[in-house]
């Protein structure tokens, strides 16, 4: 890729929404709420076991590409036969099943806040269920697929679909805020920071959209498709492109930090990155994780798995937990990619790791849950 910046800035108004922090209060530190976790990074301040074991499992109706959230001792997760679950954390227990009608959730996966769990199905229908109750509480359609995950931002919430827009719903009641139109799939989560949601799209543009209004505060050429989410720290951005790149962004002053590429293997980044500890880890489909220097770009690090990495790696407690579609779910030293325990689950794992409350889970592509802890 070949960053072409290109900036288009509006005078920003004070926002009503600042890093969620309005209606709803922040969920507890120890929860995996919506995709990539409490922060947003793909970083759990849970402890987990150096040794882990697995605690149960639960076979779904179909395959599972949807990551859970863990709020409150309930499992959160979607299946490709249109099923969004919650199960007993403890013991995996079925608590209830909402079906979404003949339409299957894909890489969609839920988001908890205010007693309601969100999911976007392929049909391109968005449902807020009841936590309680498993009974849906309001829909909202859109136009195309939804494989975006959904962000809770204060008294609202976001979401992308393949009709091209970025909305803004409210959380109450799925009123539509505003929605924020883009030239192609809006495929990736988005991430927030002072206001803003940025996200790269498959137009090749890096939008950032203000979630007081819709309006439009950044749109710079990415020069590739992409698929990944961004993840945000001490204010840059970082994400994979499918012209074979990350790349590191300066929010500030929209400047490019930094391009990686691996010298010998050149393929597309699909996963979502997580930074932690000045470090920036990600999956690619050369069939590696690979650790990046979050201030150079520098390598630190890859481990090599049998197939592609599309599942966005987690960390916890200098640990780095990262599916492959080889079946395995490996555990990682942070500090050197060094393997330090791996599980054969058979089949691929698409799905990405949520961690909370000593636990992780992670779904598979013959629609088994596993939960170890």
């Amino acid at each position: 890729m070949r960053l072409l910046m290109t900036l288009a800035c509006h005078a920003l108004a004070v926002a009503i929404v600042l890093h969620g922090a309005a209606a709803h209060a922040q969920p507890e530190a120890d929860t995996w709420p919506q995709f990539r976790g409490h922060a947003g990074n793909g970083v759990s301040e849970s402890v987990l076991p150096a040794e882990l074991t697995l605690k149960w499992t639960y076979q779904a109706d179909e395959a599972i590409d949807s990551s859970a959230a863990i709020v409150d001792g309930v499992v959160y997760v979607g299946t490709y036969a249109g099923t969004l679950l919650a199960l007993d954390l403890e013991t995996g227990a079925e608590r209830w099943t909402y079906s979404t009608g003949d339409m299957g959730i894909g890489e969609s996966s839920p988001a908890v806040a205010g007693g309601l769990v969100f999911i976007g199905d392929l049909g391109g229908m968005f449902h807020a269920v009841d936590t309680e109750t498993g009974k849906a509480r309001w829909t909202f359609a859109t136009m195309g697929e939804i494989k975006s995950s959904p962000v809770i931002v204060g008294n609202r919430i976001l979401i992308g679909s393949y009709d091209g827009f970025l909305y803004a719903l409210a959380i109450a009641d799925g009123e539509q805020v505003w929605k924020y139109e883009t030239q192609n799939y809006v495929h990736a989560t988005p991430a927030v920071w002072d206001g803003i949601a940025y996200f790269g799209g498959c137009d090749e543009l890096f939008h950032g959209v203000r979630i007081s209004d819709g309006e439009e505060v950044v749109n710079l050429s990415a020069g590739a498709y992409t698929a990944a989410s961004p993840v945000i720290a001490d204010g840059n951005v970082y994400f994979g492109t499918f012209d074979n790149e990350v790349v590191g962004i300066d929010l500030a002053t929209h400047t490019l930090l930094w391009q990686y590429e691996h010298p010998q293997r050149h393929f597309p980044f699909y996963s979502s990155a997580l930074a932690t500890e000045g470090t920036i880890v990600i999956g690619g489909r050369d069939k590696m994780v690979h650790a990046i220097d979050a201030a150079t770009g520098e390598p630190r690090w890859t481990f090599t798995t049998k197939a592609r990495v599309d599942s966005s790696p987690a960390a916890s407690g200098g640990r780095v937990y990262a599916g492959s579609s080889d079946g395995r779910l490996y555990v990682l030293d942070l500090a050197t990619g060094e393997k330090l325990w791996e599980f054969d689950t058979a089949a691929p794992l698409v799905a990405s790791p949520a961690i909370a409350e000593g636990r992780l889970v992670i779904g598979s592509e013959d629609g088994v849950l596993y939960c170890f802890g």
